[in-house]
């Protein structure tokens, strides 16, 4: 309707307009959520990030528990590359211009207006978080909560773009990090230790698990395109000048893996590799890759809903916390292909689509 069309549009203008970057507090976004969600139990999931950056993620719910919940997170990636303005929303032939636009402030306008337009009678449930592009401790927050526990969820559309196409499942990362150190010098001195002599060796054999994972049969899933993981690599000198030898030398890999296939032999080879090495490796490592077959209740319902049929997708969501409270699809408004770009947008006929579908999938759960 076009009531919903303007409300979904201006909100999410709103949101954009506001810096939530992960690396700064999302406060400002939750409030303005906050103010536009009248009669719903809000419970505020206070958290202080690794940084000590205060963060909220919001458990909003009204009507009778033992629905569905819609849930976004308020954060954004970094404004790397933008000549526009990042936070000045723009509406341009009808498409919304901005930073966060599609990922996700425009779909998580169209959660909060979808929800708040539902009757009293039927359960409606917002799971708003925060550092879902970093870390996904305000997904990993709102799951442990007792706010959302006790709403006996029986299931969770994570509104992601996707082309209002339903994803049934998706892959989850480990970040690992190496570190060699060195002994820094004048480079010319003969006196250094340089760092990178230790990590090569590492980074060498690192290469190796690249192929193996592109090419070796037993770890590839067709179910995903591409069917291989995605195993990054970032090298980092720490700001080392040609002139002096590297104190330390780091390097950051995100090894992307789906649910099906046994990694633990690529797992134990990083290990090994390091120890061999002599360099340190940490690991940051998301939940278990969430994916539902394709008899799911939940993924018939939205595939009866889109008329679309489910698919996997390579990247990852809050989905692969937050299966912990239900099980998840990720189905929203706008396409991935301008997100984590200076070119980030989402049309407004997109966001003004997906509040009816995202009524109907709550509503199914009162009738």
């Amino acid at each position: 309707m076009p009531d919903d069309a303007d409300a979904v549009l201006r909100l999410a203008a709103d949101l954009v307009a506001l810096d939530s970057r992960s690396s700064v507090s999302n406060l400002a976004v939750a409030e303005r959520i906050e103010a536009e969600l009248k009669g719903f139990d809000i419970a505020r999931v206070d958290y202080l990030d690794a940084n000590g950056v205060a963060k909220r993620a919001l458990v909003a719910h009204r009507g009778p528990r033992g629905g569905y919940a819609l849930s976004g997170h308020m954060d954004t990636v970094p404004e790397t590359g933008w000549t526009d303005p990042p936070w000045t929303p723009r509406v341009v032939d009808g498409v919304l211009h901005g930073l966060g636009s599609v990922d996700m402030k425009g779909p998580v306008a169209a959660c909060v207006v979808a929800a708040r337009g539902l009757p009293e009678t039927v359960p409606a449930t917002l799971l708003l978080t925060a550092d879902e592009e970093t870390s996904k401790q305000g997904a990993r927050a709102v799951a442990a909560s007792d706010a959302a526990r006790a709403l006996g969820l029986k299931g969770i559309i994570v509104a992601e773009p996707t082309d209002l196409k339903p994803v049934r499942g998706h892959r989850s990362h480990i970040e690992y990090t190496a570190v060699a150190t060195g002994v820094q010098a004048h480079s010319s001195t003969g006196q250094g230790v340089n760092a990178n002599w230790a990590l090569i060796p590492f980074l060498v054999e690192v290469k190796a698990l690249f192929e193996r994972l592109r090419h070796d049969p037993a770890f590839r899933d067709e179910a995903y395109d591409p069917p291989f993981s995605d195993f990054n690599l970032v090298v980092d000198n720490h700001g080392t000048a040609v002139n002096v030898t590297v104190a330390k030398a780091s390097a950051r890999i995100k090894f992307r893996r789906s649910r099906s296939i046994d990694y633990t032999p690529i797992e134990a080879a990083m290990r090994d590799a390091a120890a061999r090495a002599g360099v340190t490796l940490t690991e940051k490592r998301e939940g278990t890759p969430p994916e539902l077959p394709v008899d799911h209740p939940l993924v018939r319902l939205a595939v009866a809903e889109t008329g679309a049929a489910a698919h996997t997708a390579p990247y990852g969501t809050d989905a692969s916390e937050l299966q912990d409270l239900a099980p998840c699809i990720v189905l929203g408004p706008g396409t991935i292909a301008t997100a984590h770009t200076p070119r980030e947008c989402v049309a407004a006929a997109d966001l003004a689509a997906a509040v009816p579908l995202f009524r109907r999938l709550l509503a199914t759960a009162a009738g």
